[in-house]
């Protein structure tokens, strides 16, 4: 069985670590590189970094508070925010990413997920796709869960990695912040649909909901998390161990 991955996420603003519900009501956290160094440290198989409102700002990205961050840690880290061009690619790689997760950018020119597998690899490019239920459909969201683009999310994820994303991570923005457990149908759905790996990013409450997600989807490759690693809620050493004993393969 593959190794399932434990994924922190630093949802990053102004330079803090925030965190809200249904991305929305966003509280101050901590400082990312503290966090970055913790979590490196503390069992975590590889770290999110997020400058959550790049895009929405219509700016770059914060490369010297991530530049830091990649220097503290010994994981791989994929980073996200304000990604438009093959140049946003090669400058956060320069500042020690090993992935680069794609948003609204991709939604903007879908040919930049194409181009930077081209010249990166596709093991290099994360669609990250934030996708709400809308009439009982899943529909993706753009510039942070702020606008509607009005696409049905699975024939979009499954675009884009026809274009060469070679990892989609899933945010469901119906479950974010909730702690009532992962979108498990939603999640389902997209699995169904592309053959690379799955990461669940929403809707972690505690050590059952990913032994839930894990066994309810076999399928699904990571389970990805922010509150209740931050807030010592849950401690990924002892999920490791939880997990674990109940037979999901995971790297202690």
């Amino acid at each position: 069985m593959i190794t399932k991955r434990i994924i922190p996420c630093l949802d990053v603003k102004n330079g803090r670590v925030v965190k809200g519900i249904n991305f929305e009501g966003l509280s101050d956290v901590s400082s990312p590189i503290e966090l970055a160094r913790y979590y490196s440290d503390n069992g975590a198989d590889e770290l999110v970094f997020y400058d959550i409102t790049a895009s929405f700002e219509e700016r770059k990205l914060f490369t010297d508070i991530l530049t830091k961050v990649a220097s503290e840690i010994f994981i791989p880290l994929t980073v996200g925010g304000g990604i438009n061009t093959v140049d946003d690619f090669d400058r956060v790689l320069k500042c020690g990413a090993d992935k680069v997760s794609v948003n609204s950018g991709a939604i903007r020119n879908p040919d930049l997920v194409r181009e930077a597998a081209l010249r990166y690899g596709n093991q290099c490019v994360v669609i990250s796709a934030d996708v709400k239920r809308v009439d009982g459909v899943f529909r993706v969201f753009a510039k942070g869960g702020r606008e509607n683009t009005g696409m049905e999310a699975i024939s979009w994820i499954k675009k884009c990695v026809d274009l060469g994303a070679g990892e989609v991570v899933l945010n469901s923005i119906d479950t974010d912040g909730v702690k009532n457990g992962f979108d498990i149908e939603m999640l389902g759905a997209v699995c169904e649909a592309v053959n690379v790996p799955v990461i669940a990013s929403g809707g972690a409450g505690g050590i059952n909901d990913f032994i839930d997600l894990f066994t309810a989807l076999p399928d699904v490759s990571a389970g990805l998390a922010a509150s209740i690693f931050h807030f010592g809620e849950v401690a990924i050493p002892d999920l490791k161990r939880e997990l674990r004993n109940n037979n999901i393969t995971v790297r202690l």
